[in-house]
């Protein structure tokens, strides 16, 4: 055996024996990137973001939600599921309150859903009915990225925008502390999700797709 193939199988043992939480931090975390910076999300960041192209988001990202936590309700008794499931993270009502507030009563009709958030909206009933399991990918991409890139967002969002709390309630957890003890509780879960190496693969390869489709999604919008 050579010393590279010898290194990269250490590497590969490396990985296995790391817990599911570690194996997505790790795995994911080019990919976030991307996402953060792809799109709308990079016009966002730049503050080149008005009223209309964020309520296109928000009524993107509410088809996204929507079959999550529908899902997340339908399994919440599912051994995976159970340990991350919080209420207090459900975005689905803050995303209504805020489209309702910004746009008006109208923002179902209004608003296109684009390919992407449909195609992931199908994934997410797909694995509702298969392989409930996996949703804790979903989970993981969405509701950790809220609960911390989330609050960069929301800032940004605020002055550029002139809003307060109507119209930011997406993005609101309560305090400081309050944010910190969600995302404590939801890395405590993770940890007890009862998974062998194979089902860590398999959810780590699962949240890798959802942040493709995470970028796919966020071009499309700024197209």
């Amino acid at each position: 055996m050579t010393q590279s193939s010898s290194s990269e199988g250490d590497g590969q043992s490396d990985a296995a024996r790391l817990g599911l939480r570690a194996r997505l931090k790790l795995d994911t975390r080019d990919l976030h990137r991307q996402a953060q910076h792809s799109g709308i999300m990079r016009a966002l960041l730049l503050g080149r973001i008005g009223r209309a192209s964020y309520c296109t988001l928000l009524r993107n990202l509410h088809a996204i939600y929507a079959g999550l936590e529908t899902a997340l309700e339908a399994h919440h008794a599912h051994p995976s599921l159970e340990p991350i499931l919080f209420r207090a993270l459900f975005r689905l009502g803050h995303i209504e309150s805020d489209l309702g507030y910004l746009h008006g009563s109208g923002w179902t009709q209004d608003i296109a859903i684009k390919p992407a958030a449909a195609a992931y909206r199908e994934r997410l009933d797909q694995l509702s009915s298969s392989n409930p399991g996996l949703l804790v990918a979903h989970a993981y991409v969405r509701y950790l990225s809220d609960l911390t890139d989330g609050q960069i967002v929301y800032q940004l969002i605020a002055e550029r925008l002139g809003l307060s709390d109507p119209g930011l309630r997406f993005y609101q957890f309560g305090s400081t502390e309050d944010i910190d003890l969600l995302v404590a509780q939801f890395r405590a879960g993770l940890d007890a999700i009862p998974a062998d190496a194979g089902t860590v693969d398999a959810i780590v390869g699962e949240a890798q797709q959802a942040l493709r489709r995470h970028v796919e999604l966020y071009e499309q919008l700024a197209r």
